[in-house]
């Protein structure tokens, strides 16, 4: 195996948006896809990571750029300032999301037949937004997601959701998973949301620990969804991937 990474810049009309591609150049033939949507903190290293271990399924991952200029804000400020203007105006998040889909799917190495996305904190969301959307992707799995309906009509999808949320998770309580999965419902969508006990928000994130319980990593829960998120993937691409266990 020879994962190989690479930016790929794309555009949101004036906006450049700078992507990273993984995929493994040992198979010659276009490849499933998977997108990776950042959380707050931009297409960070963790976000490549996740790319990275996508190759090494066997699929091509790629993090996309959703704040564009690769900008990694360092602040919870400027977090907050870069997200914020996203996440109120949905219609204008789901035009950039769909120029990292096309993007992705114009790359030769991809099968643009085959696409995925996983998403983490507002990548959740950003992910349940290209389902709503109505972006023709297989599945599609938001790790402790911000889980509010946008202001536009979610169109019906085939696209097999997978939700893996914290129970505690104050960012989006048990009332706003209930409403998820009524919204899920009503649109027609093939959904399943896993809820984990004594888990709260960015429980996928090795180092995160803000001390108040807000924020806090939890192994179990960060390992039964990455086997549920590799299984979903398994079903939806024919058990394409090349090591389960990656």
């Amino acid at each position: 195996m020879t994962i190989t990474t690479k930016p790929v810049e794309y555009m949101d009309g004036k906006q450049k948006c700078i992507g990273m591609m993984a995929w493994d150049e040992t198979f010659a033939d276009p490849k499933p896809c998977v997108l990776i949507n950042h959380a707050w903190g931009g297409r960070d290293g963790f976000a490549e990571e996740k790319a990275i271990q996508m190759a090494a399924l066997g699929y091509v991952g790629f993090a996309l750029d959703i704040y564009g200029d690769s900008v990694l804000p360092e602040s919870v400020e400027e977090k907050q300032s870069l997200m914020g203007p996203l996440k109120e105006d949905r219609k204008k998040l789901l035009k950039r999301l769909k120029a990292g889909y096309k993007a992705a799917a114009e790359l030769p190495e991809v099968d643009e037949a085959n696409m995925a996305a996983i998403g983490y904190c507002f990548g959740g969301l950003c992910t349940l937004d290209m389902v709503r959307g109505g972006l023709g992707l297989k599945a599609a799995v938001s790790f402790h997601g911000l889980l509010d309906a946008p202001d536009y009509k979610a169109k019906k999808s085939k696209t097999k959701i997978l939700v893996a949320h914290g129970w505690d998770d104050p960012m989006a309580q048990p009332e706003a998973v209930v409403a998820l999965g009524a919204e899920l419902t009503k649109s027609g969508a093939n959904w399943q949301i896993h809820a984990y006990g004594n888990t709260t928000h960015a429980f996928t994130v090795a180092e995160a620990d803000s001390g108040d319980g807000v924020l806090k990593f939890n192994p179990d829960s960060e390992r039964r969804s990455w086997m549920a998120t590799v299984d979903l993937l398994g079903e939806v691409f024919g058990d394409h991937g090349i090591d389960p266990v990656a």
